[in-house]
């Protein structure tokens, strides 16, 4: 990015896997551009990155061609195919770190035009290219919304990936690797359960009239649509094989009304002669054989010892007078006719199942096709897991206990996906620990081998105590006197107000600083700390990007101290030391790490020194 553009052979695709058409691509700081080699080809490109929403990128091992993917806002994406995965990650930074200074800037320009549409369409653009995808694989969308919302909210967390992102100091993923926790709790906080349907029966929507004609109208939403597939299996089959080959949606539900219209009037009899002239009403007006045939399945599952069709006529159903009230009048049973009425019970049992089923699609429910589609396939992976857990249930129960495998293993299986990471950092490890002429440890000791050697290391040590302690006594003594003396200090020149604290005693400016630098650190520190032990070249080139940043900051934390009157250097210098102590452990473990590693030899695990 410091020489303020990139040029790469590649080629311009469609698709990804199209043969693609080779040329040039240039990259500067506010557009795009690729000129195909053959003069004749269409395929030229001239775009502003002002108008590129993201991208994703192929993983490098993987089997697939190095592509990077464009998109745009409008809709679309550009594809380019590398030479190499080398051209592609160069290209890649280059990209994240134009769409985000982009982004910036749009933002900045959308305050001052923020009456105008066009401003607000600016600054949609800048909060979707604040942040970019991670290097190894894309990110999800969701994901993507958060951590935009994340740097939004906290400005804190924006200077950090300004100042080491954008400074090519640390990775996208990087940054965001040590914030796993913070991405998952932010994604805890919301809430996983579905909004479900709603207790009232969407059966019993009843139709508007004019007062004037005989038109009745039916207001139909999309989640009213929904419910209804739902509710109706046979409505919802019928919709996918008759819209819109044999019909148009507007007459599927004209007649679906009209067959509800007539269950309404409960005239089996007008329900019937109308079916048998309209072969479509008939559909609508029958039982649904779908249900009927779950209901069977349902019954043949049920244990055999139970005896339902003896208890089929105990509800007094069947005789005249009896039923329940409905709409101010009562439902009675009636052989003739039966398969088009429909009675309430029927309806009730098969709304309270459909509640405590929940949505089982998570889609838009603009378009009655796509939901009727997504439907059907939830349906139809439903029922294969219903009949395999069944089957599982059967074979749990017939099968003999002491003649089968256990079925939790007390042990998670080894498995390895880079057997480098492995034995590379053990290799590591059993030559830092290996000391010439040790004598091999035994590995079995009888209780009273083992007792007497408890009794032996306590006697030693309360005649000749810990050779080697947890904390060294001179410096856990330097650290608490360090600490009173601070106490004491702080009590008496700033005051015996317990709430006031050297910081507060400070400029804000100078504070701000000193705050901000000691974010920083720790964030260096953190990601130092993290890489060891150096096991890949790619872990010695991130220590070496993170060393040279931590090296940047001595002169910085020197300026502050000058800068401040000299009543205040002695505070300062109480803030600032340990921030030089904690660099300096960092570095002279790199130093000690690098002589170790010098004194080898010729040795260069990897390819770094």
């Amino acid at each position: 990015m410091a020489s303020g553009h990139v040029i790469k052979r590649a080629k311009y695709k469609t698709s990804p896997k199209g043969a693609g058409t080779p040329g040039v691509l240039k990259m500067t700081e506010n557009k795009i551009m690729f000129k195909p080699n053959d003069p004749t080809s269409a395929s030229k490109i001239d775009v502003e990155f002002r108008l590129i929403k993201g991208y994703k990128n192929t993983k490098e091992g993987s089997n697939n061609p190095p592509l990077l993917n464009l998109s745009l806002e409008q809709g679309g994406s550009y594809i380019f195919e590398f030479e190499n995965f080398l051209d592609l990650q160069v290209c890649r930074e280059f990209v994240g770190n134009a769409l985000t200074k982009s982004g910036d800037a749009a933002k900045a320009k959308s305050g001052d035009t923020a009456k105008a549409k066009s401003g607000e369409a600016v600054k949609a653009t800048s909060d979707r290219s604040t942040v970019t995808y991670p290097d190894e694989q894309l990110i999800s969308s969701a994901e993507m919304e958060l951590r935009i919302k994340l740097l939004r909210e906290n400005s804190e967390l924006q200077n950090l990936h300004k100042k080491f992102v954008l400074g090519n100091i640390l990775t996208e993923s990087e940054f965001w690797a040590t914030r796993k926790k913070l991405l998952d709790g932010d994604i805890g906080t919301k809430s996983k359960q579905r909004v479900g349907f709603k207790s009232s029966m969407i059966l019993d929507i009843k139709p508007m009239t004019d007062g004037r004609t005989n038109k009745v109208t039916f207001n139909l939403t999309p989640e009213i649509k929904y419910q209804i597939f739902a509710l109706k299996p046979a409505v919802h089959r019928a919709f996918l094989n008759h819209v819109p080959n044999k019909m148009t949606e507007k007459d599927f539900w004209t007649k679906y009304f009209r067959a509800e219209y007539l269950h309404s009037t409960k005239n089996a009899v007008a329900a019937a002669a109308e079916a048998a002239e309209d072969e479509e009403l008939a559909i609508f007006l029958k039982d649904d054989d779908i249900l009927a045939n779950a209901a069977r399945q349902k019954i043949r599952r049920v244990d055999p010892t139970l005896d339902m069709e003896a208890d089929q006529g105990d509800d007094y159903m069947h005789l005249p007078d009896h039923g329940i009230f409905r709409d101010g009048s009562k439902e009675i049973t009636d052989s003739q006719h039966e398969q088009f009425k429909r009675t309430f019970l029927q309806d009730l049992n098969r709304q309270g199942e459909v509640v405590l089923e929940g949505r089982t699609i998570d889609v838009e429910l603009e378009d009655p096709r796509t939901v009727a589609e997504a439907l059907a396939q939830s349906r139809q992976e439903s029922d294969e897991n219903a009949k395999q857990e069944r089957l599982d249930r059967i074979s749990r129960m017939t099968e003999m206990e002491d003649l089968q495998a256990p079925h939790d293993h007390p042990l998670a299986p080894l498995c390895i996906k880079d057997p480098r990471d492995y034995f590379d950092s053990q290799q590591l490890k059993t030559s830092d620990d290996t000391r010439a002429g040790s004598e091999q440890l035994r590995c079995s000791l009888s209780s009273e081998e083992a007792y007497g050697s408890l009794r032996g290391s306590i006697s030693e040590i309360k005649a000749m105590g810990l050779s080697d302690p947890v904390v060294r006594p001179e410096v856990a003594v330097m650290v608490l006197n360090g600490l009173t003396q601070n106490i004491s200090s702080t009590k008496f020149q700033l005051g015996k107000n317990a709430q006031e604290g050297i910081l507060n005693s400070l400029p804000n400016t100078t504070k701000e600083e000193l705050l901000h630098h000691w974010i920083s650190i720790q964030e260096l520190l953190r990601h130092f700390w993290s890489s060891y032990p150096i096991t890949t070249s790619y872990l010695y080139a991130k220590v070496s990007r993170v060393k040279d940043a931590m090296s940047k900051i001595y002169p910085q934390l020197e300026e502050i101290k000058e800068s401040v009157p000299s009543d205040l250097r002695q505070q300062v210098f109480l803030l600032v030391r340990p921030m030089h102590q904690a660099l300096d452990a960092a570095f002279q473990h790199y130093e000690a790490d690098l002589q170790k590693r010098s004194a080898k030899g010729g040795d260069k695990p990897n390819g770094y020194v």
